[in-house]
């Protein structure tokens, strides 16, 4: 009998809205899986209802170990940063995999679930990331900067960050850029792959752009409709300032313009559709370059995919 080097690790990934949460619980029931957060903004505290957490788990602990409960399963990484915290990539990276060695050791199934390419990405490849701890004072002197100014200063250190990094996403900008100024190397040369630790199994629901569109504008509305914007309210109560890393997820920061009676209420539910809609965009050309996933077309697909993955695994364990 050949041993096992590598725990298997099965990973649901996509663009926002294509179903990744709800499918990442099925298949948990279904194959004894736990959960590990792959959403970057799903990590924060009290973030819940835009952010898209599956509504009704609750923050617990059993045996030493804290996450979050959903449906009797478990999600780890989830709900925990204060939203006045950053996390880097490789803080990321190294929990997650603490949290897989974890779960591989209880015998249960190792999942990934979630629609940050990088966090995904630096998993599966074992990405080598530079521990460079957050700069308050370097992120002060860039906050004064629009977006395309800071473009135009990680270009000009590193040019093949334009295929590399998103460059819509300010925080992304601004990490990369803080990431090559404090070590004095580009950033896309620092992410280097090393030998790998685990064994993945990459899934993602393929829909039509019209569909996922449509899911993502029903969405945002249920989302107000689910108390959205009483939830900002909530967090503003709690002394969260409109500038926290938390606050510039997207609708966050459009909803609190209304908030703050910078627009109306139409305008800001119109742009935070829109850039769900840019975003979703993003997501599904930087998961369309990975050859390893496997498209499905709906959960039942995405099942079966699994079922068979596990029994070849079993085969020549």
């Amino acid at each position: 009998m050949s041993v096992r080097a590598l725990p298997r690790v099965l990973c649901i990934v996509g663009p926002t809205s294509s179903g990744k949460t709800l499918l990442g619980v099925r298949l948990a029931k279904k194959f004894g899986g736990e959960i590990i957060n792959a959403d970057a903004r799903q990590v924060f505290q009290s973030f819940d209802i835009g952010t898209g957490k599956p509504i009704g788990g609750k923050r617990t602990s059993k045996g030493g170990r804290k996450m979050y409960v959903f449906e009797g399963v478990p999600h780890y990484l989830m709900d925990f940063l204060p939203p006045t915290k950053t996390m880097t990539v490789a803080e990321w990276q190294e929990q997650a995999l603490a949290a897989v060695k974890g779960i591989t050791t209880r015998k249960k199934l190792p999942m990934v679930v979630g629609g940050t390419g990088l966090y995904i990405q630096a998993l599966v490849d074992n990405y080598t990331i530079p521990q460079v701890p957050p700069q308050p004072e370097f992120r002060k002197a860039m906050a004064t900067k629009p977006l395309a100014d800071l473009v135009k200063l990680l270009l000009r250190a590193d040019p093949n960050a334009k295929e590399k990094v998103d460059l819509k996403n300010p925080r992304r900008v601004l990490r990369a850029l803080e990431v090559t100024t404090f070590t004095g190397i580009p950033f896309t040369q620092q992410k280097i792959s090393a030998k790998p630790v685990i064994d993945p199994f990459v899934i993602a629901i393929g829909l039509e752009r019209d569909e996922l569109r449509e899911r993502i504008n029903l969405a945002v509305d249920a989302y107000i409709e689910a108390g959205w914007l009483d939830e900002i309210r909530t967090i503003r109560d709690l002394g969260i300032p409109w500038d926290a890393p938390a606050m510039t997820s997207i609708g966050y920061r459009e909803l609190g313009a209304y908030l703050r009676g910078e627009c109306g209420i139409e305008e800001a539910v119109k742009k935070t559709k829109a850039a769900t809609w840019q975003y979703a965009k993003r997501q599904l050309t930087w998961f369309k370059r990975d050859k390893r996933i496997h498209w499905v077309k709906d959960e039942a697909e995405a099942e079966k995919r699994v079922k068979a993955w596990l029994g070849e695994k079993e085969k020549t364990a």
